[in-house]
């Protein structure tokens, strides 16, 4: 377990994450010019990087697990689904881009949330939903304003 001062600055950090989601979502809203589509590229490229970073994690749960047990195969193995899933929401015109990383988002976590579990990670599930929720709907919003 975490000291209360690691715990702390986790909690900092991933909070701080946020900001280009709903910054960006909000900008979405705000700006209805040529400048729109940059802005919508930009929300979905930073969501297709958290998605990929999200997949990494499970390379170093794979990796801080015994050989013996078969669960790192399965963080390995859906440590790199994120990054090829995200990849045709930056393909696609940003709309449905956006939608697809909020469903991603939400996705990584229904997934995470029993991988975790089982690697004895439940104590981070409740900051991860917080961070999650905020960055779907970030990705939600912004595409409802596009």
């Amino acid at each position: 377990m975490m000291d209360a001062t690691a715990l702390r600055w986790v909690t900092i950090l991933g909070r701080a994450g946020l900001l280009p989601f709903v910054g960006l979502a909000v900008l979405l809203w705000l700006v209805h010019t040529d400048f729109q589509p940059w802005v919508a590229l930009a929300l979905a490229a930073y969501g297709a990087l958290i998605a990929s970073f999200l997949g990494g994690i499970h390379w170093g749960i794979g990796w801080s697990m015994p050989a013996t047990q078969r669960s790192p195969v399965v963080h390995f193995g859906w440590g790199v689904v994120p990054s090829l899933l995200a990849w045709p929401g930056l393909l696609m015109p940003p709309l449905p881009g956006l939608a697809w990383m909020g469903a991603l988002l939400l996705l990584c976590y229904a997934v995470d949330r029993p991988l975790y579990q089982r690697a004895g990670l439940s104590h981070w599930l409740g900051l991860r939903l917080q961070l999650t929720t905020v960055a779907a709907l970030s990705c939600f919003l912004g595409a409802s304003a596009l």
